[in-house]
C-alpha cells in the first residue's frame, strides 16, 4: 500500500470503518484545506508569513487538489491572505478527497437504506488497513511510542481541532487525548502550529457565524 496524503489521512481518520462522518463536513473541510497548505509548507513550496502566502515553487505536485491552489495563488495578488486560501479550496475539498481516495481503490461506494426503505449512499472502506496507517503515526505519538515528525504534529493538531479522535481506538480519556493531541502539534514546529491554529479559528469562526 502507497501512503496516502496528509489530508487523505485526515479524512479516513474522521470516518468509521463504515463510512460515517465524525464531525460537521464543514468542519472537516477546512481541517482538509488547513492539511494541503501544511503539505505545501513542509515541501518548501509556499510559506506563510504575516498572515499572507507567498509561492515559491510552481511545478505540479501530483495532487491536483494542491495543484490547484498553487496554481491560483499567484494569479491573484488581491487575496494573499492564508484564510481566504483555506476557505476557498473548502469550498469542494472534501467531495474531491473522498473521489481520489474512491480512484485509488481506498474508497468504495456502498448504496444502504434507512428503515429499510429510503437508500443513501455511504463510502466505505475497501480494507481497514487504509485506516490503520492512517491513523498509526497519531496512535504512536499520543502514546509516546514514538517521536512524531512535523506531518504526523499537524496531523495529531488537527485530529485534536476537529474532535475526531473516536477511531483512534486509545484507552484515554477524551478531554486529555485531545489536549495531548494539541500539545504534540504545538510544540513541535512553528508551521504545525500555524497550520493547527488557522483551521482551529476558521472552525471556531464558522461555528460563530451559524448563530449570528
Amino acid at each position: 500500500m502507497n501512503r496516502l496524503l496528509l489530508h487523505q489521512d485526515l479524512y479516513l481518520i474522521a470516518h468509521t470503518e463504515a463510512g460515517k462522518l465524525l464531525t460537521h463536513q464543514s468542519s472537516l473541510a477546512l481541517g482538509l484545506a488547513g492539511a494541503v497548505l501544511a503539505e505545501l509548507i513542509l515541501a518548501d513550496r509556499v510559506a506563510v508569513v504575516q498572515g499572507r502566502v507567498t509561492v515559491f515553487e510552481r511545478g505540479l505536485t501530483g495532487d491536483p487538489i494542491a495543484d490547484a491552489m498553487v496554481g491560483r495563488i499567484p494569479r491573484d495578488r488581491d487575496h494573499e491572505d492564508v484564510k481566504f486560501w483555506i476557505k476557498t479550496a473548502a469550498k469542494d475539498i472534501y467531495e474531491r478527497t473522498r473521489d481520489d481516495l474512491v480512484a485509488k481503490g481506498v474508497l468504495a461506494p456502498v448504496t444502504k437504506r434507512r428503515m429499510g426503505m429510503l437508500p443513501y449512499l455511504r463510502y466505505q472502506l475497501t480494507d481497514i488497513t487504509w485506516a490503520v496507517r492512517a491513523s498509526s503515526g497519531v496512535r504512536a505519538a499520543a502514546e509516546s511510542w514514538k517521536e512524531p515528525d512535523t506531518r504526523c504534529a499537524v496531523l495529531c493538531g488537527l485530529v485534536s481541532v476537529l474532535r475526531v479522535e473516536a477511531e483512534l481506538y486509545l484507552n484515554q480519556p477524551a478531554g486529555r487525548l485531545i489536549e495531548r493531541l494539541r500539545a504534540i502539534a504545538d510544540a513541535d514546529s512553528p508551521e504545525a502550529k500555524l497550520v493547527v491554529d488557522l483551521v482551529d479559528t476558521l472552525v471556531a469562526e464558522a461555528a460563530i457565524a451559524i448563530y449570528r
